[in-house]
């Protein structure tokens, strides 16, 4: 958890320079459109002077993926922050593997047969889901999101749901729990990332639209309140634009919805198998099935019903919000067949 804490501040501060840089450039062009020198010339490139006219060289903006460009509104070049973020990550998921693999060890058997275990290895998995991501997209700028959730988990895991080895209920010796609770487990850390991407997709829908009313409409943009442009998020700039955030979340939810359903079509088997029944109607089955009805919705309004934009963002996080919902209150305070927290 150290390490995790180290990281995230390596990453907000990545956010912190990015607002810095927006700053920068926006007083550089200001200065090149009055004919001076840019201030911040040695963080965007030099100014090149032709016939008078001052041209600034901004570096170039790196791709999202093979297949995306970046397409913010304002480049950010490489950031030493967001390198020893990602440095400090991966030491802090190595010591995440290590404890996880301990506890099985000291179990005998998988590590994730309680609250506390769940918590742990789900969390690694959510890490595990982000870094492999990370070699195919650049989403390094989800850093302090990913961080900071898995610290809140863990923490609350350490403070609350700690318990000691205890041996597995009948119901729960059987080869679908390693498979079962791993495969939600990997959805889940997908519906983490397709949230943090929603929820980024609204601020800068925000962004955007203000920006949007600053060209059309000057007058009314001079009237808004000061509250309203210190929620502007400056860094934001530095990130893709809301359609692309969108796109993302979408292809993200998509794989962790195939990783849901056959969570829910496992359950059932390994239902059949303990109680000699798919369905039952227990609370935890039902909440499950509510997490697949969500993003089953979420995919169909967006593809067939061309929802789109904030409506499409909102459907994102309330899937996930039931996902955490699942996890902290009705494995917690509901009772049923699935009444394993271990508390």
């Amino acid at each position: 958890m150290a390490v995790y804490a180290l990281a995230f501040i390596a990453f907000a501060v990545d956010l912190a320079r990015r607002s810095s840089a927006v700053d920068a450039i926006e007083t550089d062009e200001a200065a090149e459109l009055a004919g001076a020198a840019p201030a911040g010339a040695a963080l965007n490139g030099t100014a090149a002077s032709a016939g008078g006219t001052l041209t600034l060289k901004r570096p170039v903006l790196s791709r999202i993926s093979a297949r995306m460009d970046n397409d913010a509104a304002l480049p950010y070049g490489r950031s030493s922050s967001l390198r020893v973020g990602v440095a400090l990550t991966v030491l802090a998921w190595t010591l995440h593997l290590a404890a996880a693999i301990m506890r099985g060890f000291a179990a005998d058997r998988v590590p994730w047969a309680n609250m506390y275990e769940f918590a742990m290895t789900g969390t690694l998995l959510i890490m595990t889901v982000f870094l492999i991501v990370l070699l195919r997209a650049d989403l390094r700028f989800l850093g302090t999101f990913v961080t900071g959730l898995v610290l809140v988990l863990l923490g609350v895991a350490a403070l609350k749901f700690y318990v000691e080895v205890a041996p597995l209920p009948p119901a729960l010796q059987s080869a679908w729990l390693v498979i079962h609770v791993f495969v939600a487990s990997l959805a889940t850390g997908m519906f983490a990332l397709g949230f943090a991407l929603s929820a980024v997709q609204l601020l800068q829908a925000r962004r955007e639209n203000i920006a949007l009313d600053e060209q059309t409409a000057p007058q009314r943009s001079a009237q808004r309140s000061t509250v309203a442009s210190a929620l502007r998020f400056r860094f934001l700039a530095t990130l893709p634009s809301a359609a692309t955030l969108e796109n993302l979340a979408y292809r993200i939810s998509i794989i962790g919805f195939i990783l849901w359903t056959f969570t829910l079509m496992a359950g059932s088997i390994w239902a059949e198998q303990a109680w000699g029944r798919y369905w039952g109607w227990d609370t935890k089955e039902v909440w499950t099935f509510i997490i697949w009805v969500i993003y089953a919705g979420y995919i169909h309004a967006r593809a067939t019903r061309g929802w789109r934009g904030s409506r499409s963002a909102w459907l994102a996080i309330i899937g996930f919000s039931a996902v955490m919902f699942n996890f902290g209150i009705v494995n917690v305070f509901f009772k049923g067949l699935h009444a394993y927290s271990g508390l």
